[in-house]
Parts: structure tokens; C-alpha cells; sequence
């Protein structure tokens, strides 16, 4: 598709990819930039690995924001959209403010990106491959990504706040917030074990550690250690106490072990429907492996069905 570069014709973009957003979204392929941005792969790979090297903590902060960008209204780079006197994003939404995280990796790529293929790839798209490239860098699986996705103009904090699982969901709610989005309790199973890297804030797993019982006991007392009754809202713990940042299976054992650090992990193993697929993952790390691959391909299909999009040149802002 040609891109208009001159402000006369920028109003005549933005009608044309609006009309056409809903025909390119139907055709995602791993192949969409072969032609038009041949280096891309390379490009995010090289960003991501700088940044997984500088901390590797980096790495499921990408795929946290690529989880939080793909379940409010579709993967459309709207979690990237900085708030600004007349605009509020998704940024300082509840599930985001002062944890969502990553955001400078993502524009450092695509400003390497824009200088190799300018006006040419999409913020939602980088982040996709974001994502994969920080899973596979700690150890995690790869897959192909498909590609072809536009930016959103506009978010919206209230669905932020509204569609995304809280740390105290039960498996119910679990099962269904990701049923309405067509993910399978399979698929939140799977992707749920993306907590086998990164950290969780105190406040989000403090009354878990103090007040739940189906909690292993000295798990309780290592996590608060550094997790008091009150204070501390913001101090960190890995959600994985056996390889924080390797991604593998062990999330599931500490699950099976009753070591999940928040409320709404422990509920994929405790006495429900889960369970069994749950041992599964911890006893069979190659079929986690395979199943969250397909999972992110599933949940990176997530698309939306209407709006204005676009190719942003900058990720904190409309064009």
C-alpha cells in the first residue's frame, strides 16, 4: 500500500487505512514485511536482546505489555498512546499505572526500524515480535509471528480497567474474561505460564501470603520476608521462585507445590478444572512449550473491529 507522506494527502491516509483496516487484519501473515521491511526480524531481535542483556527482567515486561495491549480492544499498540491534556489512554489504568513497564524498549526499536523502513511498520506489530523475541532470549520457545497489524488512534482506560484479570480473579472469572476473547481455558492455562518470568508488586499478593491457606508455608514466610502486613506496596518478588528469569515450566510446579505468588495463579491448581492440564505442564515442559506458542498466536490474532488506524511514526502518539 502507498504511503502519503505529504499533509495534503494525510486526511486521505487515514480514510483509506480505515476502510481498508478490517480486509489487512483478516490477513495477518509471518511474510506481510519480506518485501517492504526485509530487516525487521533482525532489527526487533537486536533491540530485545540489548535490552534482555541490560536486565533480563525486560523480557516478560514486553510480553506483559504485549497481554495488556492485545486484550483491550485488539493488538493496536493502544498501551503504548501517552496521555495527554485532552486524551486519556490506557497507561495510568488500574492493571497498568506504575507497573505496566518496557515502554523505551519498544521506541528504541522502532526508531531503528523507522530509519530502515520508514512509514512502513506498525507499533502493534513490533510489540508482537517484541514479545516472542524476549520469551525465546530467557529460554522460552519461538514461533512465527503473524504480521499485517495497524495502530490504534485513540484507547480507552475504562476497558483497560474493565478486561483485563486482576490478581484476585478466581478461575471462573479467568475462564471467562479470556472466553470472551475467545481463548480457550487451555489457552489461559498456557499463557498464564508467562509468569514463569518477571516479578509481581506486594500489594498485589500480599493478602494471599497472609491471609489464604492453600499457600505452602514457608513460601508464606520467604514472601514476607520483604512483603509486610502494610507498607512496602511496591516491593517486588518473582513469581517464579525457582528461575525467576528462565522461562520454563517450574511456574507449574510451584503451583502443584501450592507456591503460586498470586491468588489467581494458585486458582489454575486447586481443585478445579485446570488441575490436570496444570501437572501436565509441570511434568511435560515440551508440551507448555508448544501449547503457549500457540497460545500468543491466538491471542495475537486479537484484532479490532472497527476504529481508524494507522501506521504510527512515533508509538506515544497518533500521526
Amino acid at each position: 500500500m502507498a504511503v502519503f507522506t505529504r499533509p495534503a494527502f494525510l486526511g486521505l491516509a487515514v480514510v483509506i487505512l480505515s476502510v481498508l483496516a478490517g480486509a489487512a487484519n483478516a490477513q495477518l501473515s509471518p511474510n506481510f514485511y519480506s518485501t517492504s521491511c526485509p530487516k525487521l526480524a533482525g532489527i526487533v531481535r537486536s533491540g530485545m536482546a540489548s535490552a534482555v542483556q541490560t536486565e533480563k527482567r525486560m523480557a516478560a515486561s514486553i510480553v506483559r505489555l504485549f497481554f495488556h495491549d492485545c486484550f483491550v480492544n485488539g493488538c493496536d499498540g493502544s498501551i503504548l498512546l501517552d496521555d495527554t491534556s485532552t486524551f486519556t489512554g490506557e497507561k495510568n489504568a488500574g492493571p497498568n499505572a506504575n507497573s505496566a513497564r518496557g515502554y523505551e524498549v519498544i521506541d528504541a526499536i522502532k526508531t531503528q526500524v523507522e530509519a530502515s523502513c520508514k512509514a512502513t511498520v506498525s507499533c502493534a506489530d513490533i510489540l508482537a515480535l517484541a514479545a516472542r523475541d524476549g520469551v525465546n532470549l530467557v529460554g522460552g520457545p519461538t514461533w512465527n509471528v503473524p504480521l499485517g497489524r495497524k495502530d490504534s488512534r485513540t484507547a480507552s482506560q475504562s476497558a483497560a480497567n474493565s478486561n483485563l484479570p486482576g490478581p484476585g480473579s478466581s478461575l471462573a472469572t479467568l475462564i471467562s474474561m479470556f472466553g470472551n476473547k475467545n481463548l480457550s481455558p487451555q489457552d489461559m492455562t498456557a499463557l498464564s505460564g508467562a509468569h514463569t518470568i518477571g516479578r509481581s508488586q506486594c500489594q498485589f499478593f500480599r493478602n494471599r501470603i497472609y491471609t489464604e491457606t492453600n499457600i505452602n508455608a514457608s513460601f508464606a514466610t520467604l514472601r514476607q520476608g520483604t512483603c509486610p502486613r502494610s507498607g512496602g506496596d511496591s516491593n517486588l518478588a518473582p513469581f517464579d521462585v525457582r528461575t525467576a528469569d528462565g522461562f520454563d515450566n517450574a511456574y507449574y510446579q510451584n503451583l502443584v507445590e501450592q507456591r503460586g505468588l498470586l491468588h489467581s495463579d494458585q486458582e489454575l491448581f486447586n481443585g478445579g478444572s485446570q488441575d490436570a492440564l496444570v501437572r501436565q505442564y509441570s511434568n511435560t515442559p515440551s508440551r507448555f512449550s508448544a501449547d503457549f506458542a500457540t497460545a500468543m498466536v491466538k491471542m495475537g490474532n486479537l484484532l479490532p473491529t472497527s476504529g481508524t488506524q494507522e501506521i504510527r511514526l512515533n508509538c506515544r502518539k497518533p500521526n
